[in-house]
């Protein structure tokens, strides 16, 4: 999770939503992302999203079934569905997202075998989410 807040930091300083990920996969990080979505100006371009393209296309391959994602925010229902469609095998994420996370809007989005773990560095993402939201209101 502290190289996810790492990438999330990374997102901070150059004005995106401060939200990272990384994918494990036999004990090493195979895939390090943070929001891109204004950089790119595309709303689909999510942290887990640039993470889940990078890993498979590290793996050769597009399921993730052997893979944890770490993200320092719960993910939206967007990236929840990816994650689902990827197969990822486990998920650790951060603070919870109560306007906009994937268990509020979609509960059974993810892939039946995915196991989830929450609140994991919970305090330091969220300290960071309302750092930069602070910052632009």
């Amino acid at each position: 999770m502290k190289a996810a807040l790492a990438e999330a930091e990374k997102a901070f300083a150059v004005g995106e939503i401060p939200i990272g990920a990384v994918v494990v996969c036999n004990g090493a990080i195979i895939a390090r992302c943070h929001n891109l979505t204004e950089t790119l100006n595309d709303v689909t371009a999510h942290a887990e999203m640039q993470a889940i393209t990078s890993a498979a296309d590290y793996l050769g391959g597009k399921y993730l079934d052997e893979c944890t994602l770490y993200v320092t925010v719960e993910p939206c229902p967007m990236c929840a569905g990816a994650l689902a469609w990827a197969h990822i095998g486990r998920i650790v994420y951060g603070a919870e997202d109560e306007k906009r996370g994937y268990k509020r809007y979609a509960p059974d989005v993810l892939h039946p075998k995915t196991k989830v773990a929450s609140g994991v560095c919970a305090d330091e993402a969220a300290d960071l989410m309302i750092k930069f939201f602070k910052g632009k209101r």
